[in-house]
């Protein structure tokens, strides 16, 4: 891969808590556990260690993350800021906190990459 654009954003993600219980094993087929912190620009978020989020979880944030990137406000779909919005994984265990970071470098669309 070779990377060629530096990103608009950063993304971290974290593990904020479980819905039910208090501890992943038989919960989490991930086994993500509280204090998980994942980061991207736009690929799929991985960890420290290289591992990536859960797939259903990567479903959720994609299209929020989407939103950021254009210019969106996260408080306008139930975020508690314009960059920070947390949501529930779709089988209903992990609680998730994403927030975003604009790194001040050039939209892709708008900065005419393609030119």
């Amino acid at each position: 891969m070779k990377k060629w654009y530096d990103e608009e954003y950063e993304f971290e993600i974290e593990v904020t808590g479980f819905l039910r219980g208090d501890h992943t094993e038989r919960y989490c087929r991930n086994g993500e556990e509280v204090g998980d912190k994942y980061t991207c620009t736009y690929g799929c978020p991985v960890n420290a260690d290289g591992q990536g989020i859960c797939s259903k979880v990567m479903i959720m944030l994609f299209p929020i993350m989407e939103a950021v990137r254009s210019g969106g406000d996260l408080e306008n779909i139930g975020g508690s800021g314009k960059y920070c919005k947390e949501i529930v994984c779709p089988d209903g265990c992990v609680m998730f906190r994403l927030t975003a970071q604009k790194l001040g470098n050039e939209n892709f669309f708008k900065g005419k990459f393609f030119d």
